[in-house]
């Protein structure tokens, strides 16, 4: 299969440029005319092996969520503009700057070509896109209304974006405070302890344990620096591993849902995500069953999924859709559930769980602005702890001294 750019015109004398696979010149030829364009130049690039830098490039670049949230964007507006599949797909190709979603929608776009519907080659490449995006262009390509399902697909990926990224910046403050106090704590065993405790053994002071503590830590820490850093790469690597097990990743969800603030901050985001998915799919046309199975992917946390799942099941034999949220209250809010049952008594099962996702997600943006002031006094009395113990720890032994002088 080669790569061609070509420059083409249509029968109404636009030429526009655009980018294809095809398995030679002629078969570009015959792809470009079903377009309803006619070949004026055309370039094979070459290159594209593995010792080429569009190869590297390709495989390096990683295609980030606001580039998938870009591509349904902008495909659906020019699909509402009136632009044919193949024309708006190349366009993207064009203008997209990164090598890994420009070989990407390049591959979508000769499927396409080809006669494939668009989820059929989305489903391609499920690292890129979810389950949920290749659903969502299902129903719109099924239901006769691509662009608007596209639409509706962007505004989803870009709210839980949204929401993911405030969680994350409410993070931010509290992490670098303490990666600052890990590394003026090192610096200061490396540096200032061993000057004290040098001072110590020469005076002949007797240490009280916190001092010894403090500089047998020290002298380890300077004598085998490199073996203490292996250490914290390797409990850290530990960590990391454990967590990505099965059941390690398990007791973080267990961990996180029983933490005092952020418990309730996880139902949130679970019931607010969990609302927003399932209205996105129900109101593109989804089948209940397969909207909660794709739900249960998109929801993170084991326990939360564990319910998505026993409410698939229990409409697949004829339960409502609330019951299974209602009787697990003690992970989605109450609220959850009643929202659910109202709209199953209303036939507006969809809106009411738009209306929810709007709720948690103001919930979720308000106690994100309001964490850093919470988490603030907390640090500050850990910091003051620290910076207390070590002062006393290394003034003590001062003390001790004068009185004896």
């Amino acid at each position: 299969m080669a790569r061609f750019t070509y420059t083409a015109e249509k029968a109404d004398g636009e030429v526009y440029k655009g980018v294809a696979e095809a398995g030679d010149r002629f078969e570009l030829y015959g792809i470009v005319r079903q377009e309803g364009g006619k070949i004026i130049s055309l370039e094979e690039q070459g290159g594209n092996g593995w010792l080429s830098m569009t190869y590297w490039n390709s495989f390096l670049s990683r295609i980030s969520e606001y580039e998938k949230i870009l591509f349904a964007r902008n495909l659906g507006a020019m699909l509402s503009a009136g632009l044919a599949l193949a024309r708006a797909l190349a366009v993207i190709e064009r203008q997209t700057k990164n090598a890994k979603m420009s070989a990407v929608v390049s591959s979508i776009v000769s499927d396409v070509r080809r006669g494939d519907t668009l989820h059929a080659s989305l489903a391609k490449f499920p690292n890129v896109f979810p389950k949920l995006f290749v659903a969502m262009v299902r129903a719109g390509e099924e239901g006769g209304d691509l662009s608007q399902s596209l639409q509706v697909t962007s505004d989803q990926m870009e709210r839980m974006y949204a929401l993911k990224k405030k969680i994350r910046g409410a993070l931010i403050y509290p992490c670098i405070i303490l990666i600052a106090i890990f590394g003026i704590s090192v610096l200061m065993m490396i540096e200032v302890v061993p000057t004290l405790a040098s001072t110590f053994k020469e005076m002949g002071a007797t240490l009280p344990l916190p001092t010894q503590i403090i500089i047998g830590t020290s002298d380890f820490l300077v004598q085998y620096t490199f073996l203490a850093l292996g250490g914290v790469a390797g409990l850290i690597a530990l960590i990391y591993f454990v967590a990505h097990t099965r059941a390690g990743k398990r007791g973080l969800d267990a961990f996180f849902l029983r933490l005092p603030l952020i418990g309730t901050m996880v139902r949130e985001v679970n019931a607010a995500r969990t609302a927003r998915t399932l209205a996105s799919l129900l109101s593109s046309g989804v089948d209940v069953i397969t909207s909660l199975d794709i739900v249960a992917d998109v929801v993170q946390n084991s326990y939360f999924r564990e319910v998505v799942q026993a409410a698939s099941k229990g409409v697949a034999s004829g339960e409502p859709l609330s019951a299974s949220f209602v009787r697990r209250e003690d992970l989605y809010p109450a609220f959850v559930g009643e929202m659910m049952a109202v709209g199953e008594e209303t036939g507006a099962v969809a809106e009411m769980l738009k209306r929810l996702a709007l709720f948690y997600e103001d919930e979720v943006d308000r106690k994100t602005k309001d964490m850093s002031t919470i988490i603030e006094p907390f640090l500050m009395i850990f910091i003051g702890g620290a910076v207390g113990f070590f002062a006393v720890s290394m003034i003590a032994p001062i003390y001790q001294l004068s009185e004896n002088i």
